[in-house]
């Protein structure tokens, strides 16, 4: 991807701002500056300190290439403010900016709302189907048809009540001239099979350039099911890809291979809560990793991405990972991993123009650390890593860019927000 250039010279972020109750206008606090040997984006780099300095839980294990964890610190010379946009909204789970600046957010408990751009909470509207929200479940992803300005379709992914159980799946419907209700709502995608866990349902759902759909699933977390994510008969641990109907298109990898379910394009995954093209069009995706296993692949067709028998980490007992190891011949190795880990939770490149010294970026939420993360990616390996939002004391569970260049991030509290970055007045 193309990546803007801009200084390496370390400097100081500049958050701290006056406000005012009626803009309801809340400064970001003060960053402390990172030593940097270079900020990315085409700066050359020399040894520095890594951002992380925190006790790794998996000491023993080692990268299997530099720079695969704890990247050198960089900082920019961006300035933003956090416009509290809207408060109230419970567990919100995604957010989808909507042509004309209003913003359509998901709550777990089973509500899609939509927030206008001065911040009234709407009314949820009405016609969605029943969701099981127990544990992590609930309703979560939500995605714009790409022809959403002429057909307004809305797609979602929810955790479905099945008989025997539940598991993820993929709705869609034509959002109403009024947008108080959804019309011809049908599930178009059922993740398989149905199990009786409250754990890892994923989801993010990310349309690619040539419209095809893809879809992020979990393991369902319990040592029983695991072996699945290894499996082509189980969409358990997978990202599959679908057109918008449903169907499989027919030039995913195992389309044809019998005993393969068809919509798989990926496998290996534990649990995928972020995901986002960059500006070639691929796809990378951020998962949920064991404790000091947080990773970020790029997402490659028909690859294996090696949960559970390659993997870093270890269980969240502290116990090592029955028959895993770190790198195994035939299996990806991520891009990156955290450890410790930051509990990723959304991701998006940023391309806006409001934030030149940002774009090329890739964010993440992180809902253990509660911070915005900001990669810096050159040549597919992360160069840099800076930590926003730090002290706001919130789970960021999702960031999108707007078509106005802002970032939009809802978090993760029973009394959840929905901030807009935007550059510092």
């Amino acid at each position: 991807m193309a990546l803007t250039s801009h200084t390496a010279l370390v400097v100081a972020l500049l958050l701290t701002v006056a406000c005012t109750p009626a803009d309801r206008l809340e400064s970001a606090p003060a960053e402390g500056v990172t030593r940097t040997a270079g900020a990315g984006n085409g700066a050359k780099t020399a040894p520095c300190s890594p951002l992380e300095t925190r006790e790794a839980n998996a000491p023993h294990q080692k990268p299997a290439f530099a720079g695969q964890t704890r990247a050198c610190g960089v900082t920019t010379n961006t300035a933003f403010d956090v416009v509290v946009v809207a408060k109230g909204l419970e567990s919100p789970w995604a957010v989808e900016p909507l042509p004309g600046g209003d913003l359509l957010v998901t709550e777990k408990p089973g509500r899609m709302r939509i927030v206008s751009a001065a911040g009234q909470v709407g009314q949820p509207i009405a016609g969605l189907p029943a969701v099981d929200d127990r544990g992590q479940g609930g309703l979560l992803d939500v995605a714009l048809s790409p022809a959403f300005p002429s057909d307004r379709t809305v797609f979602w992914s929810y955790s479905e009540p099945r008989e025997g159980g539940n598991a993820t799946s993929v709705a869609r419907g034509v959002l109403s001239q009024d947008r108080r209700r959804l019309d011809q709502v049908r599930v178009i995608f059922r993740a398989m099979p149905t199990y009786n866990g409250s754990l890892h349902f994923g989801s993010r759902l990310v349309f690619a350039p040539d419209g095809k759909l893809f879809v992020t699933l979990g393991e369902r977390s319990d040592k029983p099911m695991r072996p699945q994510a290894q499996l082509l008969t189980s969409h358990m641990g997978k990202i599959v890809r679908i057109n918008p109907d449903g169907s499989a298109p027919a030039d995913n990898p195992f389309a044809g291979r019998a005993g393969a379910l068809p919509e798989i394009w990926t496998l290996g995954h534990r649990n995928v809560q972020s995901a986002a093209l960059d500006a070639k069009g691929r796809l990378w995706a951020v998962e949920h990793g064991p404790r000091g296993g947080d990773e970020l692949n790029l997402i490659e067709k028909g690859k294996n991405y090696g949960w559970s028998i390659v993997s870093y980490g270890e269980e969240y007992s502290g116990a090592p990972i029955d028959n895993s190891v770190t790198s195994r011949e035939g299996y990806v190795q991520p891009v990156y991993y955290w450890d410790p880990v930051i509990a990723p939770s959304g991701a998006q490149f940023y391309t806006g123009d409001l934030f030149p010294a940002w774009r090329g970026s890739f964010f993440v939420g992180a809902l253990k650390d509660q911070r915005l993360v900001r990669l810096v990616i050159e040549n597919d390996r992360v160069v840099g890593e800076e930590h926003l939002l730090v002290g706001r004391g919130q789970r960021l569970r999702d960031v999108r860019q707007g078509p106005d260049g802002a970032l939009y991030i809802v978090t993760d509290e029973d009394n959840g927000e929905l901030w807009k970055i935007v550059p510092k007045r």
